[in-house]
C-alpha cells in the first residue's frame, strides 16, 4: 500500500523484475523496505522522498533509483523546482558532478512527464548582497556550531571560509524553495548516505532542531538510509544524533 501511494504500478514491476532471478528480494523490498520503513508515522512521505532524492543524487551511484525516487517525490507533492533545489543541495555536500547528474535524472522524468519548472529565485549577486545574505543564514540556521567551522578555518583556509559563507549560505542554503526543515532533512540524507561527512553531519542535525526538525523526524530520515546506504552508514549516523540529542 505504502509503495502504491508511491506509484501505483511499481509493486507489479519490482516484482516482474526480480520474479526469475531472485523472487525473495522482491519481498524484502516490498514487505521490509515499503512495509516496515515507509509506513513508519514519524515522518511524512513527502519528507521521506525528498530524503530519498538526496541520499541517491548524493551517492551518484543508483540514477535508476533515482529516477524512480524523483517520479514518486512528484506523485507525493513535491514540486519540480523542489526537487531542483534538493540537486542544488547536493552541489554543497557532493560536489557538482553529482549535482549536473541528478538535475538530468530529473530533467528526463520531467520531460516523460511534461511538467515544467519556474525561474528560480534572483538573488542579488553582488559580493556585500551575497555576504549579507550567507551571514545571515548561517546565524539562523547553524548558529554556533557553523560559526565554529568558519572559525576554525580563519587561519588555515581563509578563502574556504568565504565559500562557504557566500556559496553554501548565501546561494544555496538561503534559496526559499525548500521550507528549513526539508532543506535540513535533505542535508542529513546526503551526509549519512555519503557516510564521509561525519562533522558537517553533526553540524546539521543541531541545524535541523534549531529550524524546528523533530528528534523522531531526525532518527527516521537516519533510518530510512539503512535502506539506501546500508545499515552501518545509518547506526553510524544515529550515534551521533544521540551524541548532538543528550
Amino acid at each position: 500500500e505504502h509503495l502504491k501511494k508511491l506509484d501505483e504500478s511499481a509493486a507489479i514491476k519490482v516484482k516482474e523484475s526480480l520474479n526469475k532471478i531472485s523472487p525473495e528480494l522482491s519481498h524484502f523490498i516490498i514487505e521490509f523496505a515499503y512495509g516496515e520503513v515507509y509506513s513508519r508515522p514519524d515522518l511524512d512521505l513527502k519528507s521521506r522522498q525528498i530524503a530519498t532524492v538526496a541520499a541517491l543524487a548524493a551517492m551518484g551511484t543508483a540514477p535508476e533509483q533515482l529516477k524512480f525516487h524523483i517520479g514518486a517525490a512528484l506523485n507525493v507533492g513535491c514540486t519540480p523546482n523542489e526537487i531542483i533545489d534538493v540537486m542544488y543541495l547536493i552541489s554543497v555536500f557532493s560536489g557538482f558532478p553529482a549535482s549536473i547528474n541528478g538535475i538530468k535524472v530529473a530533467e528526463t522524468v520531467f520531460n516523460e512527464r511534461n511538467v515544467k519548472t519556474e525561474p528560480g529565485n534572483k538573488n542579488d549577486n553582488n559580493s556585500a548582497g551575497r555576504r549579507k545574505r550567507g551571514l545571515r543564514a548561517l546565524s539562523e540556521v547553524s548558529g554556533a556550531s557553523g560559526q565554529d567551522v568558519i572559525n576554525s578555518l580563519s587561519r588555515s583556509a581563509p578563502e574556504l571560509a568565504d565559500f562557504i559563507i557566500d556559496y553554501s549560505y548565501g546561494d544555496i542554503i538561503s534559496r526559499p524553495v525548500l521550507d528549513p526543515q526539508h532543506k535540513e532533512i535533505a542535508i542529513i540524507a546526503a551526509c549519512v548516505a555519503m557516510g564521509t561527512a561525519k562533522p558537517q553531519l553533526k553540524v546539521h542535525i543541531n541545524a535541523a532542531l534549531r529550524v524546528g526538525c523533530t528528534q523522531k523526524q531526525i532518527k527516521e530520515t537516519i533510518i530510512q538510509m539503512a535502506l539506501y546506504s546500508g545499515f552501518p552508514s545509518s547506526l553510524n549516523a544515529i550515534a551521533i544524533a544521540n551524541e548532538v540529542f543528550n
